[in-house]
């Protein structure tokens, strides 16, 4: 078991660039492996997740070239797509790790195959719940066993639908709308507030018509995919542990470049402005997925209160939002987190745990958190649980901590951003 010791520090310093963008890197290998031509993916994300992706798609028969990469620069991959029907009946099960994106997109394409498949998880993902992929794919026709994982997916010829998902999730929403290019006819997807779009903005780069109105997404069967040059933007999700470190850590100031912007993925932005956090957006560019510098001064933070409707464009930043939080004068609260509690673990508990041993005022009532600061955070021996953004939150609290922080269970951080420990090292001053 892995044990991670962070020290406090003087100050966060310098300029850095984060891994690239992990839903991204996902759907471009799955985009990609159903198009028509060789797809050119730069800056790809090779982390654990990524690559079960790509070894799931390798299974069905894809070429899938994943260049070396260097220190400095993230491998480019080559995917040669065979259409839509050009996957092939895996001969053992896909195994997809702890990537709930790879189980759930994948799903949706498995729905519409002329074959039977098995995906298969790790502890953790196997405790994820899947009836809210499953119950709208079978309601298409499709044959599915089982509500948590192993799944088996027997592809079939699927009726179109017009779906109002109960939660506001991208994978929910890509499975269907991938399942609905293998349907005769419009298939929809409603949700009660907008998630990430990166599968509707990708889905176009690829030829896709993709209609969106409002909260209600559609997209026509049958539709071709044509190979695409594609370069992945740097992860907000990723950044966000260093956002959250330069402010809280006294005299510090930070650059982190070239990260992703997408609307819908800028909740924590949004959240730590509100908080009084000093960050400016610089050399911000547009299309497809929009990019920007992040600059982040340390700042004195303030309470707010973080309503359900912004928690999906900030929902895997919420461990270290937490973190934020206990040095932020006033009483914090986050409300209607439910999601939290279905991630790699129960992130409400393993959070409000962790943060309560390192001295922390948190109060937690069914779905919603209450923290109380600012706090003077004490070094505690702290467990991730297996959840890679429990463990990175936890070493951003124990920079401001007083002694040394311990943290075990820390392998889970090489599922999404296998360089954290050294970039965490780049900036630290000391």
């Amino acid at each position: 078991m892995k044990k991670l010791i962070i020290k406090p520090v003087k100050k966060i310093s310098g300029t850095i660039i984060v891994p690239a963008d992990k839903s991204i890197s996902h759907r471009a290998v799955m985009f990609g492996s159903i198009a028509e031509g060789t797809t050119q993916i730069k800056n790809f994300l090779n982390a654990e997740d990524c690559m079960r992706t790509v070894d799931a798609f390798r299974q069905m028969g894809i070429e899938i070239e994943v260049g070396r990469g260097t220190a400095r620069r993230a491998p480019t991959v080559l995917i040669h797509g065979k259409g839509l029907n050009g996957l092939k009946k895996p001969a053992k099960s896909i195994y997809c790790g702890n990537s709930g994106t790879t189980m759930r997109l994948l799903s949706g394409i498995l729905a519409g195959q002329n074959f039977k498949a098995r995906l298969t998880g790790d502890k953790s993902l196997s405790g994820r719940p899947m009836a809210r992929i499953t119950e709208p794919l079978r309601a298409m026709g499709a044959v599915v066993e089982g509500d948590k994982p192993p799944l088996a997916i027997k592809g079939n010829r699927l009726n179109t639908i017009n779906y109002n998902s109960p939660v506001a999730s991208a994978q929910v929403k890509s499975c269907v709308l991938l399942a609905g290019l293998y349907a005769d006819g419009v298939t929809s997807v409603s949700e009660p507030s907008l998630s990430r779009d990166h599968t509707e903005r990708m889905l176009r780069l690829f030829g896709v018509n993709v209609k969106s109105e409002g909260l209600r997404v559609s997209v026509k069967g049958g539709q071709k995919l044509k190979a695409i040059d594609l370069t992945v933007p740097a992860d907000i999700s990723s950044a966000a542990f260093f956002i959250v470190a330069a402010l809280i850590v006294k005299n510090s100031s930070l650059r982190i470049k070239s990260v992703g912007v997408n609307p819908t993925r800028t909740g924590i932005l949004d959240i730590l402005l509100s908080m009084g956090a000093d960050i400016k957006i610089k050399n911000k560019t547009k299309s497809p997925e929009p990019m920007a510098d992040i600059i982040i001064n340390s700042s004195n933070l303030k309470a707010v209160t973080i309503k359900l409707g912004v928690i999906p464009r900030a929902i895997d930043e919420f461990p270290v939002i937490m973190v934020a939080a206990t040095q932020a004068k006033g009483t914090t609260k986050i409300l209607g987190a439910k999601e939290l509690r279905v991630k790699e673990t129960d992130r409400i508990k393993s959070m409000s745990e962790g943060l309560k041993r390192m001295g922390v005022d948190i109060k937690v009532a069914g779905d919603d958190i209450f923290i109380t600061g600012p706090t003077k955070l004490k070094a505690a021996s702290l467990s991730s649980l297996g959840d890679h953004r429990t463990a990175m939150a936890f070493a951003v609290a124990g920079l401001v901590a007083e002694g040394k922080t311990s943290i075990l269970d820390t392998e889970c951080i090489l599922t999404s951003f296998p360089s954290f420990g050294k970039i965490l090292s780049k900036i630290s001053r000391y």
